[in-house]
C-alpha cells in the first residue's frame, strides 16, 4: 500500500516516527510525499497538553471519515486508545512499549506485503537515536509517564550500531533522546556517561547532542558524564528542566529536586564548559501556584539566566495526580504568567547572543533558513543563521554579526 507517516510531538516521536517509517518501507510499502496519496497512514501522536489532544483526534476523525487505513502510534495510543478507536473505529492501535511488534501487527491487520527485511535507516544531517523508553520519575502533571512507563534502556551495543550506520549514512549530527537521557543505564548496570563513551569512540567528525536530563537524574552520574560530555564530539548543551522557582511547588510536582540542586547542577556544568548553553522548562499556572511562587520563577531564571527558556502553561491531563488538585489556577492568570516569563526569556536571550557578536564559531549547517539563509549549529548547539547557499552537512567558519534572541546572526568567513 501507499503509505505515509506523521509524526507530532517530541524529538523521540520524531525519531521514532522515523524508524516506524522504514519498517513499512522494508516490508515492501511505498511511501509517498503526499498524505492524500496515501492509503495507510501512521498518525504517531502526541498529548502532552490538551490543546495537543485535540488536535490529534481532530485528525483522526478526518483521516476516518476519509476512508485510509489509520494506525495510531505514540503516547496518544498508549494511554488514551478508546478514545482514538472512538474518532477513527477501524485504527490499528500500537503504543509505544508495542513497536517490537509493529511489523507483526501491520501484517495481521493488513496482509504481508513482499520485500526484503531490511531495515533502511533514513539518511539525514540530524539523526534522532532514541536510547531509552520511560523514566523513573513520578511528576504528578505527566500524562508521557503514564504513556511510556517505567525506564527501559536500550542495549548500548545497539545504540552505538544505530549511530554507525547513520553515521556511513551521511548524518552529521546524532540527537539522542529519551524521557530523560540522564537515567539511561539505571536498570541495566550502565550509564548515559558510559554510553556517550561509546559513541564518541565510533570514528568520524560528527556532533552528539544529548537531550533532556531531569536534575534528580544527572547528579548521581555528573563524575561519569561530565568527561565523556567534553568530548568535541558532544555538543556543549544541557537540557535541564526545573519546572518552578519554588520549592513548594517542586514538592507539588513531585519533581524530586530543589531550586538549590538545580542552581548547583547549573554552576558545576558552566564551571565544566564556560561556554556551553543552558536550556530548561517552566510550567505557569501549576495547581496553587500563588504569585510569589511565580515571582520566585522568575527570579530564579534572572539569576541562571539560561539560553533556551521553554514556557508551557499547565493544562491538566487524564489520569494525573494534578489533575484532581483543587486550587486549579485561573487560565487568564496562567496566560499572564506566561506573559512574563516570555518577555524574560526576550531580553535574557538577546542580552546573551549580544554578547557573542564579533566571536569566531564553526557551524554544522542542518537546515534551510528563512529568505535566502541557511541554519547551522555551534558547537554548544546554538543556532546562526548565515546567507547563502551553504550545502546541509558540511562545516563552515563564521563570524557572529548581529544577534536576535533566539538565534545568532553570523557571516561566512572569507566572503
Amino acid at each position: 500500500m501507499k503509505a505515509w507517516v506523521e509524526s507530532y510531538g517530541c524529538t523521540m516521536n520524531q525519531g521514532e516516527g522515523a524508524k516506524l517509517e522504514a519498517q513499512l518501507a522494508s516490508m515492501g510499502h511505498t511511501l509517498v510525499s503526499d498524505p492524500a496519496d496515501a492509503e495507510l497512514v501512521v498518525v504517531n501522536t502526541c498529548t502532552v497538553i490538551k490543546e495537543t489532544e485535540r488536535r490529534m483526534l481532530r485528525r483522526l476523525e478526518e483521516l476516518s471519515a476519509q476512508r485510509k487505513n489509520v494506525i495510531v502510534t505514540g503516547c496518544l495510543a498508549a494511554v488514551q486508545s478508546g478514545e482514538a478507536v472512538r474518532r477513527a473505529p477501524n485504527a490499528l492501535v500500537v503504543p509505544p512499549r508495542s513497536y517490537i511488534s509493529f511489523t507483526e501487527l501491520v501484517e495481521e491487520r493488513y496482509g504481508p506485503v513482499e520485500a526484503d527485511a531490511v531495515i533502511a535507516l533514513p539518511t539525514a544531517t540530524s539523526a534522532v537515536v532514541p536510547i531509552a523508553q520511560g523514566c523513573l520519575g513520578n511528576c504528578s502533571y505527566c500524562i508521557t509517564r503514564l504513556a511510556r512507563g517505567t525506564l527501559f534502556s536500550y542495549p548500548p551495543e545497539g545504540i552505538v550500531e544505530e549511530a554507525r550506520r547513520h553515521l556511513e549514512a551521511g548524518a552529521g549530527e546524532l540527537l539522542l533522546t529519551a524521557q530523560d537521557t540522564a537515567a539511561y543505564g539505571m536498570d541495566r548496570n550502565t550509564d548515559l556517561g558510559g554510553l556517550l563513551g561509546a559513541i564518541t569512540s565510533v570514528p568520524g567528525d560528527f556532533r552528539i547532542r544529548v537531550g533532556m536530563m531531569n536534575p534528580q537524574s544527572l547528579a548521581p552520574v555528573l563524575p561519569s558524564f561530565l568527561p565523556a560530555w567534553l568530548s568535541p564530539k558532544v555538543y556543549q548543551f544541557v537540557h535541564l528542566p526545573v519546572q518552578s522557582g519554588s520549592d513548594r511547588i517542586l514538592k507539588a510536582m513531585n519533581r524530586r529536586h530543589t531550586v538549590k540542586e538545580f542552581e548547583a547542577l547549573a554552576d558545576k556544568l558552566r564551571s565544566a564548559s564556560p561556554g556551553m548553553s543552558l536550556a530548561t522548562d517552566v510550567i505557569t499556572g501549576f495547581p496553587g501556584e500563588t504569585d510569589e511562587d511565580h515571582r520566585a520563577t522568575v527570579e530564579l531564571m534572572g539569576r541562571i539566566r539560561p539560553d533556551t527558556i521553554n514556557i508551557t502553561r499547565y493544562s491538566p491531563r487524564p489520569g494525573t495526580e494534578a489533575a484532581r488538585a483543587r486550587s486549579q489556577v485561573p487560565g487568564w492568570m496562567s496566560k499572564e504568567r506566561s506573559r512574563e516569563l516570555t518577555a524574560l526569556r526576550a531580553d535574557i536571550g538577546m542580552e546573551l547572543n549580544l554578547s557573542r557578536v564579533g566571536m569566531e564559531e564553526g557551524i554544522l549547517i542542518t537546515e534551510r533558513g528563512k529568505e535566502g539563509t541557511m541554519i547551522g549549529r555551534t558547537d554548544a548547539y546554538r543556532p546562526v543563521a548565515v546567507r547563502g547557499d551553504h550545502p546541509i552537512g558540511t562545516r563552515l567558519a563564521v563570524v557572529i554579526t548581529d544577534a536576535a534572541p533566539s538565534y545568532l546572526i553570523g557571516e561566512a568567513v572569507g566572503t
